[in-house]
Parts: C-alpha cells; sequence; structure tokens
C-alpha cells in the first residue's frame, strides 16, 4: 500500500498507528480483522490487442474486462508497546507491482513488526513490507481522490520494504521518519546490489485542514556492476478549503546518473493538481490535471525522440450509498509530445480510456 489515504471528508490519516499516545491507564491489546475489494473496468479507445493497457499502468491495467484491481484481509494488532500487520492480496495490482518478486511474496500486501521505543513519546521502529513514505494516493483506491493514480504515483513505490524509525510529536503536528530500504518499491534486493537504499519524510499537519510533506529517497535499483544512483524527491500538500472543496497539489522530482560513477545526471519531474468537491454526503466530484516529463526514460522508456512528455486530465464522480462502500465512474485523456501509445498496430500519441469501479471495506 502506499502513501497517504485520503477520505471524502478530507481528513488524512498521516500513519496507522503513528498517532498513539501514552495514558495513565494502558489501553487492552487488540487484534482487528479486515478486509478490501475494488473491482472494476476500463474501456481503452485505443483498443490494446493484447488488453493489456501502456506499461506505466500499475492499476486498473485490463482492458475491455471485469477485473480485480485489488482485493486483501487483513490483520492488524496494537498495543501501547507493539504493533503488527499482516495483509494477503490479490488482483491485477499485485500481479503488476509484485512481479519481480519471488515466490510468495507476490501476495503479501502488508507484513510489519513495530516496537515503541520510548515510553512517553511517540517513538516507533518498525520493519518488514508496508506502505511507502512518497506520495498522497495509495493502492487502497477507495481514499483517493480520483478512481485511477496518477502517472506520478504508478511510477513511484507503492510499497516499501525495510526498516524505519518514525516520530510524532505529542501534538500530532509533525511527523519525521527515516528508512532504511531494500530498493525502489522491492522486497527482494536486486541480485547483484549491494547497498542499501535510504529515505526520509517530513510531515506538517497544522490544523484538520492542511497537511504538507516532504519526501526522498536516494539509492539504487541495479547491480553494482552498472550502478546508478538515483536521488528523489517528493512534496505534496493537501488542504481542505471549506467543508465541500478539496485541493491536493504536488511534485515530483528525480535524477539518476547517467552512467556508473559519473557527475552528470538524467532527470524527470511532475506535477499534479486535483481538486474535489462533495456535492453531499453521498456524492462528489473531482478533477485531475497532470504532467509527466522523463525526456531520457529513465522511470517510463519510449525509445522516441523527445521521451515520455505527457499531458493528462481526468474528472470523476463517486456514489458512496453507504460509508464502506463507493462506485465510481472516471474519463481520463492523456496527449504526449511523441507517439508513445499503440492502437491497434499504428503508433499514436493519445490515450483515453474510462474506468468503473465498486469498492467495498469491511
Amino acid at each position: 500500500m502506499k502513501k497517504i489515504f485520503l477520505s471524502a471528508s478530507f481528513a488524512l490519516t498521516i500513519i496507522n498507528g503513528f498517532s498513539q499516545t501514552d495514558t495513565t491507564a494502558k489501553p487492552s491489546p487488540s487484534l482487528v480483522f479486515s478486509g478490501y475489494v475494488e473491482a472494476y473496468y476500463t474501456y481503452d479507445f485505443n483498443k490494446p490487442i493484447s488488453n493489456d493497457r501502456p506499461g506505466f499502468f500499475y492499476s486498473h491495467n485490463r482492458h475491455n474486462e471485469v477485473n480485480l484491481n485489488l482485493g486483501f484481509l487483513k490483520a492488524a494488532y496494537n498495543n501501547d508497546k507493539v504493533r503488527a500487520n499482516l495483509a494477503i492480496g490479490a488482483g491485477t495490482y499485485m500481479n503488476a507491482n509484485y512481479s519481480a518478486e519471488p515466490g510468495t511474496i507476490k501476495n503479501i500486501y502488508e507484513a510489519n513488526a513495530g516496537l515503541k521505543i520510548s515510553r512517553n513519546k511517540n517513538l516507533w521502529i518498525d520493519a518488514g513490507i508496508f506502505s511507502s513514505h512518497i506520495g498522497f494516493e495509495s493502492a487502497f483506491s477507495k481514499d483517493c481522490w480520483t478512481l485511477t493514480r496518477s502517472i506520478l504515483a504508478d511510477n513511484s513505490p507503492y510499497f516499501e520494504s525495510g526498516a524505519k524509525i518514525t516520530y510524532t510529536t505529542d501534538n500530532n503536528k509533525w511527523l519525521f521518519s527515516a528508512l532504511a530500504l531494500n530498493g525502489w518499491q522491492r522486497v527482494k534486493r536486486v541480485d547483484g546490489n549491494s547497498l542499501m537504499s535510504f529515505g526520509t519524510q517530513v510531515q506538517y499537519k497544522p490544523s484538520a485542514d492542511v497537511l504538507i510533506n516532504y519526501s526522498t529517497f536516494i539509492g539504487t535499483d541495479k547491480p553494482d556492476s552498472v550502478r546508478l544512483m538515483r536521488y528523489f524527491h517528493n512534496i505534496y500538500g493537501t488542504f481542505s478549503l471549506s467543508n465541500k472543496l478539496g485541493l491536493t497539489a504536488g511534485f515530483d522530482i528525480g535524477s539518476e546518473q547517467k552512467s556508473k560513477a559519473g557527475k552528470s545526471f538524467n532527470v524527470w519531474y511532475s506535477p499534479v493538481l486535483i481538486v474535489k468537491y462533495a456535492l453531499n454526503e453521498q456524492w462528489a466530484v473531482a478533477a485531475r490535471a497532470e504532467y509527466y516529463a522523463d525526456k531520457h526514460g529513465v522511470i517510463i522508456s519510449s525509445g522516441t525522440p523527445n521521451g515520455f512528455q505527457t499531458t493528462g486530465f481526468s474528472a470523476n464522480i463517486d456514489y458512496s450509498p453507504v460509508s464502506n462502500a463507493l462506485i465510481r465512474l472516471e474519463a481520463r485523456t492523456l496527449k504526449s509530445k511523441d507517439q508513445v501509445f499503440t492502437k491497434g498496430l499504428l503508433n499514436t500519441d493519445n490515450n483515453s480510456f474510462i474506468t468503473a469501479s465498486i469498492a467495498v471495506s469491511f
């Protein structure tokens, strides 16, 4: 699971369990079971012959079929000193994002254990497989403002494995985290790579209406023989402008060495803006504008003269008949500088599609 969860009321959960505080009476240990199922249908007007959407989509990536994007069952244990999460998942999201992982790891959506290392402060060490510290969108589509993920979200880590230390201030306004990771969305480190990757995260939440985040990644996703260092910055803010209107603005920028031990870098970046408006307690609409520039194909390789330089727009409408269910419809279009898409046997510079989904959490 990636990232920060955003609810329809624009409240954000920073990271499950990080807001715990000591009380005079110690809470009783709790074991909670939960689950999630999201089914979807996407119609891609480019009509891919294989029914696989373009390779940079890692969610809702099958054309003209009803399918499971993500379903999982989760057990979560918490008390005042320790916590643990285990979730087993399935769906096209799992197939796409865990394709490089071995054996049964392909179905581990989340598996981590944590220990509180301060008696009076919210200071925790967690290790295992956990949601990414990068970005404002997660695989948990029901709590994202748009049905499908932005290009920057699909092409940065949804999950990570490693260890992290996290401190949340007593007033819950600040969160600081440092991470040692197995790589860029990796459970099993790349063969031949002897170097761990690292990350940081700082969040500031001055009120219930504002959250500002800055996350970083430094490491490599290649064997030592061809090591290219990667440096990545993720910045976003989420703002409740009123009890109905919300705004999210994000910007990712990364750089990677052009050659081993080289001093020149290839750079990619992506801004995104999402606006959401709640019509009432059951209906909401959202619109997104985004741009993704990866001229040198660091993350998205196109093999074209100008690389992947793509602008996108989307609009969706949501209906929530009950609090734990969401029905959504989204229209989205992408336009690229080069012909990076295919339509039948021909290349084209655009891709438009519609997606519908129904998600239930329990």
